[in-house]
């Protein structure tokens, strides 16, 4: 469980940070259901979105690493700092899911959307992108620290072929 959830917050990542590569190189594919001011200073390109784009992509980028680093035993620093991303992706995905489900179902009324178009996006892809990101991430760093306080042991391979288990249980 913890490595495919491991690898799936990778592959999310570096997918992510391939997307807003894309976009910060001048890409239009899609950039409309981004919308608001993210949008407009992507289509503008120049200094401030370049450094903003490069940014975002070097953080993602940084954040399939750290997914990756759970796929061993990692140490207490790698956990932790995959604990925090894990909550603040699922944070934000998951509040801007809410919210925006709760607009685009009328259930919020906050007047007239300003593009209805990119807040179904988010709802549905974007910001549901970053919950399922989060949720892989907290996945594998729990999962990695049930087997740090001695859950079960995986059999490994020996030389022979066969299998043992780390620890006699006997």
């Amino acid at each position: 469980m913890a490595r495919a959830a491991a690898v799936l917050a990778a592959v999310l990542a570096l997918a992510s940070a391939v997307t807003t590569a894309y976009w910060t190189l001048g890409g239009t594919a899609l950039l409309d259901t981004v919308g608001g001011q993210l949008e407009s200073l992507a289509r503008e390109g120049g200094g401030a979105a370049v450094l903003l784009g490069g940014a975002v992509v070097v953080a993602k980028l940084v954040a399939a690493v750290l997914a990756l680093a759970l796929l061993r035993r990692p140490g207490r620093a790698v956990r932790v700092l995959g604990g925090l991303a894990g909550v603040l992706l699922t944070l934000w995905g998951g509040a801007n899911v809410l919210l925006g489900g709760a607009v685009l179902t009328g259930v919020l009324d906050l007047g007239p959307v300003a593009d209805e178009r990119a807040l179904r996006w988010h709802v549905l892809c974007w910001d549901a992108w970053f919950l399922l990101w989060g949720l892989a991430l907290l996945t594998a760093v729990a999962a990695n620290r049930r087997g740090q306080r001695g859950g079960a042991v995986e059999p490994r391979s020996t030389s022979s072929g066969s299998t043992s288990s780390a620890r006699w249980t006997g």
